[in-house]
């Protein structure tokens, strides 16, 4: 299970998600794509019930940024059904997250760190369903994962974090707090140069590269390492 970004759809996707379905079934999810205003607990029943629907008793999720916190909400409620956990430059420790502070102030301000493709679907969400995402925004802002974090490490779930070496919107430093927490492990990206909070899709090849290094499950591996 594939969680978008912030005001992603899941088309920008797509090329992930085409590498890893050569390993694996992908479903991708659209977090945003909802009628009336978005609230967490209704985001987090109908992944729920998109996930019962498809007939899947249990997954392993991949959430990029915002996604995490859909991710790891589901986790708290429903660790039974989880067979691992990947957060890549996700929604970590601090309660005051960047980039919900900047996409409702300034949600074209975004658009320079996107390639095109990114930036037009970036409109097309604000576009299409403004409404849910400013209210997504505040609960990203506002919402704190600190007990949800220790109830997933009390937990024992298999997780990883994985983190652009340049990310200019979220801090490295959360991002390591939170799979200390987490008892999750933390791989910052290894590439030439630098690439940033949006490799996830932008590098498709890279980031799958990087998944195929944790050992897990969804790729075939026996065991996921701890």
């Amino acid at each position: 299970m594939l969680i978008p970004g912030y005001a992603t759809r899941p088309e920008i996707y797509r090329p992930t998600a085409r590498l890893l379905a050569q390993r694996c079934r992908v479903v991708l999810t659209d977090i945003y794509a909802i009628r009336g205003p978005w609230r967490y607990d209704d985001v987090l029943r109908s992944f729920t019930a998109t996930l019962d629907e498809l007939e899947l008793q249990e997954a392993s999720f991949l959430g990029h940024s915002f996604g995490g916190g859909i991710e790891l909400g589901f986790a708290v409620r429903h660790p039974e059904r989880v067979v691992e956990l990947v957060f890549s430059d996700t929604l970590a420790v601090s309660r005051e997250w960047a980039l919900a502070e900047e996409a409702m102030r300034h949600p074209l301000g975004l658009l320079g760190m996107a390639t095109p493709r990114a930036a037009a679907d970036f409109m097309l969400s604000w576009l299409t369903h403004p409404r849910q995402l400013i209210d997504a925004a505040w609960w990203g802002f506002t919402s704190g994962r600190s007990r949800d974090i220790h109830l997933i490490a009390e937990a024992g779930l298999p997780a990883h974090v994985l983190w652009a070496n340049r990310d200019s919107l979220l801090n490295r430093s959360d991002g390591q707090e939170f799979a200390r927490e987490l008892h999750a492990s933390f791989t910052v990206v290894d590439a030439p140069g630098y690439v940033d909070h949006d490799w996830m899709y932008r590098h498709p090849q890279l980031f799958v590269d990087h998944l195929e290094r944790l050992g897990l499950a969804a790729l075939g591996h026996s065991a996921v390492p701890s």
